[in-house]
């Protein structure tokens, strides 16, 4: 099979399954796993697909969500740098809600402040606070996602919504100035917005290429919130082009 055969192949597999890994396809068209990571490679840069760890997906459309894995791969320095930011936000004594995300677990994991109470929809952010002494930790019951191991639904939301606290931090798929904060899942989305509603200080957490991206549910515009914590890896026009608009972004 020629190469363009091959590249045919691979994105009439990825059409038809939305997500490919690279051990799938050497064993469908018998091939090394260098020679599909040179195709995905330069499908990728043809703009064709786009790479993740272990394998490839769909160019992104307003609908399509990244499962948990395979956002745990993607700029886990940024997320880092950016956990690292908003717990420095977080103070002693403080009431939080953190929202499910590779992101806001980051923030999890850099909290020092004492004393501090976080409810989360997040199962894995309970997991890493629970042997904490310095925290107190409130989960919400309601439905697990399993693409992203989130707790949302009706449940979820009648629980947020009897809570107030200082602090929330709310992980985001796209942010523009036109439609705001959005993200592909309609449940998740509502529960973010619960979220907005129960905090005096709202800030999103987003890497810098969630910037001029838009998913399928708008939860939040951005002159609701605080503050955008992200990434040093941030466009200055983008900075500006914000702060033009009263929006702060945060990234030193």
């Amino acid at each position: 099979m020629f190469a363009e055969e091959r590249k045919a192949k691979i994105l009439e597999i990825l059409n038809n399954t939305q997500r490919i890994q690279v051990n799938d396809l050497t064993e469908a068209l018998q091939v090394s796993e260098s020679t599909i990571r040179r195709d995905l490679q330069d499908l990728e840069q043809a703009g064709l697909l786009k790479r993740t760890h272990g394998g490839a997906v769909k160019l992104e459309n307003t609908g399509f969500e990244a499962t948990m894995v395979e956002k745990e791969q993607v700029n886990i320095d940024e997320k880092i740098e950016i956990g690292k930011r908003a717990a420095a936000f977080i103070e002693d004594n403080d009431t939080v809600i953190l929202d499910a995300g590779t992101t806001t677990l980051q923030i999890a994991k850099n909290i020092t402040a004492n004393n501090v109470t976080v409810l989360t929809n997040s199962i894995l952010i309970a997991t890493e606070l629970s042997q904490r002494t310095n925290i107190n930790v409130v989960v919400t019951g309601g439905h697990v996602r399993r693409e992203t191991v989130s707790i949302v639904g009706p449940l979820t939301d009648k629980i947020i919504q009897s809570f107030r606290v200082d602090k929330v931090f709310i992980g985001a798929n796209g942010i523009t100035l036109q439609d705001g904060c959005t993200t592909p899942n309609l449940d998740e989305a509502h529960t973010k917005r619960v979220m907005t509603k129960s905090g005096k200080e709202i800030y999103i957490v987003a890497d810098h290429t969630k910037f001029g991206k838009v998913s399928f549910s708008r939860f939040v515009s951005l002159q609701e919130v605080d503050g955008i914590i992200t990434d040093k890896g941030i466009d200055n026009k983008i900075v500006d082009k914000f702060a033009s608009k009263d929006i702060q972004v945060i990234y030193t």
